[in-house]
């Protein structure tokens, strides 16, 4: 057992604790308070951080780690313009993805792995598309939630990822549990959202698909128009698949397959409309916001306001770096509050990076708070200056340093 204290507290699902603890067991936390009170309470090493703050560990709702060397990919395969279009960077995207080896996805995934930690994230719910690249997360300190992605319209180019599911959902290292990912609406039949339902369901794994990303994703649905119908299904050989127009949303669409629900998760909601925002509200369903990645995409901007009004659960994510600056959530914390600086205050953005996106990546019996019981992934952090109670959540996202990163109690980043 150990004891860890700091000038302040941080445990999210309850008020800062000035002069407070933690203590920590095989991995564990096993009580939080006040630093005097646990001496008192426990035989135990105590390591101290004066002037610092004690928090949970981030996590980082929606990533694609596997594509965190995509921007040098890019650069060496001549790919280096600026997509002209949302669907232009899809194609883009499968370009690069086409001419790449285990080897190369591999050092990229470890890669994602290890500077997500530097900057503090602990958790992450990671899309995977490469099975082969599992077996790659086994010694990883972080851990989360994996979700395993799934594209097609053509059941023949898909029905082996589905046979081999189970060994996939078997072979998960241990620190991960499995989550499920149709990838979006536009790249996944009919017949295989309803396989992929069945599975979830049966075996309990939640799901998460991105969302309402574009207008070109609307367009779609409502009459088969834009770049989807006409540049992005030829590209892939899907001329035989086009729908005809089904003047619906996507959410609408989902809904009509009855795939909402407390376990759905979606990614990213830029173009959600009202009629949506009350199907993902009755469903209990969540949603990441990626602030980042949909203004480097020009895709617009989350109906933020409209989202909160609803009541609709929130989290924050990075996406990956194939279409974000950086895999920080605190640089996605900071971009957040700037570009909706009426509506989130710093206090609500990092909880979006901590509690409500472990309930959203359906972590959160094990991280996002400081609770005992819960896994020991926390964070101690020195701001420039520290401040009176009222502006701990200005000032750490104010170019704190990260002084040091744990998970499951053990020290895995120092600063």
């Amino acid at each position: 057992m150990r004891i860890y204290g700091a000038s302040y507290i941080l445990p999210m699902n309850a008020p800062p604790v000035p002069g407070g603890g933690i203590a920590v067991d095989q991995g564990r936390i096993v009580a939080v308070g006040r630093l005097a009170d646990l001496r008192q309470s426990f035989a135990a090493p105590v390591e101290e951080y004066p002037d610092c703050i004690l928090m949970p560990g981030l996590v980082n709702a929606h990533t694609h780690l596997e594509l965190t060397h995509f921007p040098a990919w890019r650069l060496r395969h001549g790919l280096h313009y600026s997509p002209r279009s949302y669907v232009d960077w899809i194609i883009q995207v499968i370009k690069v993805k086409r001419t790449l080896s285990l080897a190369e996805l591999s050092a990229s995934l470890l890669e994602g792995l290890k500077i997500s930690l530097q900057s503090g994230t602990t958790m992450v719910g990671d899309f995977l598309s490469d099975r082969r690249l599992l077996p790659f997360y086994e010694n990883a300190a972080i851990s989360g939630r994996i979700y395993l992605e799934f594209i097609g319209q053509d059941p023949s180019r898909y029905a082996h990822l589905l046979a081999d599911l189970d060994e996939d959902v078997f072979q998960l290292p241990s620190p991960f549990l499995a989550g499920l990912a149709p990838h979006a609406p536009f790249t996944v039949s009919g017949e295989l959202l309803q396989s992929l339902l069945e599975t979830a369901r049966h075996k309990g794994l939640p799901l998460a698909m991105h969302l309402a990303e574009s207008a070109a994703e609307s367009g779609f649905f409502r009459d088969t128009s834009g770049g989807i119908a006409a540049d992005l299904y030829p590209f892939v050989g899907w001329h035989d698949y086009l729908p005809a127009p089904q003047q619906t949303t996507p959410t609408g669409w989902l809904a009509a397959a009855n795939a909402l629900s407390a376990d759905f998760l979606a990614v990213h909601g830029v173009h959600l409309e009202k009629a949506d925002l009350e199907l993902l509200k009755a469903a209990g369903s969540a949603v990441v916001l990626l602030p980042r990645s949909n203004e480097n995409l020009a895709v617009g901007r989350a109906p933020a306001a409209a989202l909160l009004q609803a009541g609709i659960p929130l989290a924050l994510g990075t996406d990956s770096l194939a279409s974000s600056d950086s895999l920080s959530l605190w640089d996605e914390m900071r971009f957040l509050l700037d570009s909706f600086p009426q509506l989130f205050a710093p206090v609500d953005a990092v909880r979006m990076a901590t509690v409500n996106a472990a309930a959203a990546i359906k972590r959160d019996g094990d991280a996002g708070s400081l609770e005992p019981g819960k896994q020991a992934d926390f964070l101690v952090i020195q701001p420039q200056k520290l401040p009176a109670a009222a502006r701990l959540y200005e000032q750490l996202l104010d170019h704190a340093r990260v002084v040091g990163v744990w998970c499951a109690g053990k020290k895995v980043v120092t600063s």
